[in-house]
């Protein structure tokens, strides 16, 4: 079950083409159609029959990539000059495959998962980085190879999505400098608002001045934010009925996964109140199980201006150290917490972002001949999880949590497993100690990784913790497979330093 060379990883391109916004949630009419290792038969997945000797497990992955096209439907996208146009999403799949085929008695299962504000799906979910214990950081490695079909789409406006050609494909987009204090502009090429300090203004002279735009600032071809919560509902729901029709999941639903701002994303999905996107009731009914992974929480249940206006600009450009700055922690906890960076994982989740990327690479720097390369992502507005959306889920959940984040505090993750209804039987809170935002690809070592009593969470007897990355993925697999976690179906855990989970409330 060795991992396919990174060259050979995108296997395949397909196509879902719809042209209307109705149309955009329609299954593909044959799953058979979009994948060379798909059957429609469960029994003969990988090209056996039902007679034939099947496997049990999986014995190997399948990585592709392929698209989902859509046309923008009128009121969903901040600026109406993208009303109408054609757009597509891509999506990272990773799958198993049997090579005797799927046994009848094994369940197809599936797994949607949505990443967060700036860094793109597949370098999240997809680390290609190795593991110090061996295998690698790839949570979606994992899940296939217990037999977990995952779906990671770039949302619109991410990686190889659309970005629309006078939204986030033009530099001039990026923020300019503010308006003066009496709301007067001394600029030619105009002046700038933003509505949250994450979206900082003056990007343009911080770092396009001198790639691409040489020398000069650029007047917006867009004067408004790229996006809004519910852009993102649309195409989450696009990409559970696609990974339905393919996976075609035992249970015919999916499990979805959001991963910070992802979490806002995926809470706004499962709000059955949405008053922007009538049809919310029919996709929470496709989804068996939601997980908030170091989820953003605690926004306006509805779409609200702000004071001062939202920001005034489309594009948000961020470096190398900036995706670096998701496994900061606090400066008395991370001398502590050894190894909880693994060496060179950050470096190649740039090298990855930058691998989605066509534009950036060739943006920033002071050099005009020796670009540094900067990531592109959508501004947006931020409402819909809150205490208020939590009350009404009805989706069995897990929420899991760093202690030591710093970019979304674990206090979230109290608040979103205090608000679930009291009579949600199936709900657990996991926080992990030594865990930072970036917990999903974190290691452990030394000696604090051998826990003085006990076994780490997922882990082998006797065996030191591999870290937080093997909790999450362990967590993942346990809540996919059974809606439990360390065997119950309910209560707040917490999983120590050396990676024991200890229950901790109810």
């Amino acid at each position: 079950m060795s991992r396919p060379k990174r060259g050979l990883r995108r296997t395949a391109f397909t196509i879902v083409a719809v042209t209307a916004f109705a149309a955009a949630f329609a299954p593909p009419t044959s799953a058979a159609q979009h994948s060379p290792f798909h059957s429609t038969d469960p029994a003969t997945v990988g090209g056996a029959s039902a007679a034939d000797a099947c496997d049990e497990a999986p014995t190997g992955v399948a990585v592709s990539d392929h698209w989902l096209h859509f046309r923008v439907p009128a009121g969903l996208m901040p600026d109406p000059q993208f009303t109408g146009l054609p757009a597509k999403l891509q999506v990272h799949r990773v799958q198993p495959v049997y090579a005797n085929g799927r046994c009848p008695t094994v369940p197809n299962r599936a797994a949607v998962l949505i990443h967060g504000r700036s860094v793109y799906g597949p370098p999240v979910f997809d680390l290609d980085h190795p593991a110090p214990e061996g295998g690698d950081l790839s949570v979606q490695q994992a899940l296939a190879r217990a037999g977990i079909d995952t779906f990671v789409p770039n949302l619109l406006g991410y990686g190889r999505s659309t970005r629309f050609e006078q939204g986030l494909d033009d530099p001039g987009n990026a923020s300019l400098r503010p308006y003066e204090s009496d709301g007067t502009c001394a600029h030619p090429e105009g002046c700038d608002r933003t509505h949250v300090p994450v979206f900082p203004l003056d990007q343009q002279g911080d770092h396009l001045l001198t790639n691409p735009l040489g020398g000069q600032r650029q007047a917006h071809s867009s004067n408004v934010r790229f996006a809004r919560v519910d852009t993102f509902v649309r195409d989450i729901r696009q990409v559970i009925d696609d990974a339905i029709a393919r996976a075609q999941p035992s249970d015919g639903k999916v499990t979805l996964i959001g991963y910070s701002a992802g979490g806002q994303h995926v809470g706004r999905t499962l709000y059955a109140a949405n008053p922007v996107l009538p049809g919310s009731a029919a996709y929470i009914a496709k989804v068996n199980r939601v997980v908030f992974l170091s989820s953003l929480f605690g926004f306006p249940t509805e779409e609200t201006p702000p004071p001062t206006g939202f920001a005034t600009f489309p594009l948000h450009v961020y470096t190398a150290a900036d995706v670096a700055g998701a496994w900061t922690m606090p400066a008395n906890r991370g001398a502590a917490c050894t190894g909880h960076v693994v060496p060179g994982s950050p470096e190649q989740m740039w090298n990855q972002v930058m691998e989605e990327e066509s534009l950036g690479r060739e943006w920033g720097g002071d050099d005009p001949d020796h670009p540094t390369g900067l990531a592109r992502s959508p501004v947006f507005s931020s409402y819909g999880w809150n205490t208020t959306v939590a009350a009404q889920l009805t989706t069995p959940t897990l929420v899991i949590h760093g202690v030591e984040d710093t970019v979304a505090p674990v206090t979230n993750a109290s608040g979103i497993y205090g608000a679930l209804p009291a009579t949600m039987t199936n709900k657990v809170s996991v926080q992990v100690v030594c865990a930072s935002h970036a917990l999903p690809f974190e290691g452990c070592s030394g000696q604090r990784c051998t826990p003085a009593s006990g076994t780490p969470y997922g882990g082998t007897p006797g065996a030191p913790w591999a870290g937080p990355h093997s909790t999450v993925k362990a967590a993942l697999i346990e809540w996919i497979r059974s809606g439990t976690f360390n065997g119950a179906p309910s209560g707040q855990f917490t999983v120590d330093e050396s990676g024991v989970a200890t229950a901790t409330g109810p």
